[in-house]
C-alpha cells in the first residue's frame, strides 16, 4: 500500500530474508528499500515502473502478492505482465478494478495491466481474501471515496486492517451492517 500511494514507511521486527522476491520487485518498480537490523524502510518512487512477474513457489514471487501488485501497477508508467503459475481463478478481482477505470486484460493465467496515472473511486464487491486486499490498495490510490462490500473475506485474513492503515495515514472506515 505504501508503494502504491507514494508513501514512506518503516516496518519493524521483520525478517527481510523471507521477503526477498517481493522486495526485489519493489526495487525493480522504483522503490527505495533500506534494511537495518530487523527493520526495513520503503520509500515509494514518484513514478512506478512497470514489471514482469511470474508467481512461483517459495522462494519465488508469492501468489498471495499477485493481486496487490496488480493494484499497485495500475499507477505504473507502462504495461506490466503478471503470469499466475500457482492457482487458477486468481483474477476474479479484475472486474472490480475495471469499475475504477483500470485497464487490465486477462487471458488464461496471464494478466496484462496498462498503467495510468489516476483511477477513480468506485463501489466494489470483494470476492476473495487477496483480491479484497487489492481492492483496498486501489481504493487508497483513488481520488474520492470507494466502498467495498462483502468484506468478510478481507477481515478473516487481515486482522484490524482498518486500524493498521489508519495508523499510517489512511482514511479507512469499517461499517458493519
Amino acid at each position: 500500500a505504501t508503494a502504491a500511494t507514494g508513501g514512506n514507511i518503516i516496518l519493524e521486527n521483520i525478517n527481510c530474508n523471507h521477503m526477498e522476491s517481493v522486495l526485489n520487485k519493489l526495487e525493480e518498480c522504483g522503490c527505495e528499500i533500506k534494511k537495518f537490523n530487523n527493520n526495513l524502510q520503503l520509500i515509494a518512487p514518484k513514478k512506478i515502473k512497470p514489471l514482469e512477474i511470474k508467481t512461483m513457489t517459495y522462494p519465488g514471487f508469492p501468489t498471495d502478492m499477485q493481486q496487490i501488485f496488480s493494484a499497485m501497477l495500475l499507477k505504473s508508467s507502462g504495461t506490466s505482465v503478471i503470469v499466475e503459475n500457482i492457482f487458477e481463478s486468481r483474477y476474479k478481482f479484475v472486474s472490480e478494478l475495471r469499475k475504477m477505470g483500470a485497464k487490465i486484460s486477462v487471458e488464461s493465467r496471464t494478466g496484462v495491466i496498462t498503467g495510468k496515472r489516476k483511477i477513480s473511486s468506485a463501489n466494489m464487491m470483494c470476492t476473495d481474501l487477496r483480491g479484497g486486499a487489492a481492492l483496498v490498495v486501489a481504493a487508497l490510490m483513488a481520488k474520492g471515496k470507494s466502498k467495498i462490500d462483502n468484506i468478510d473475506y478481507i477481515l478473516r485474513g487481515y486482522e484490524n486492517l482498518d486500524k493498521k492503515l489508519n495508523n499510517v495515514g489512511a482514511k479507512v472506515i469499517l461499517v458493519e451492517n
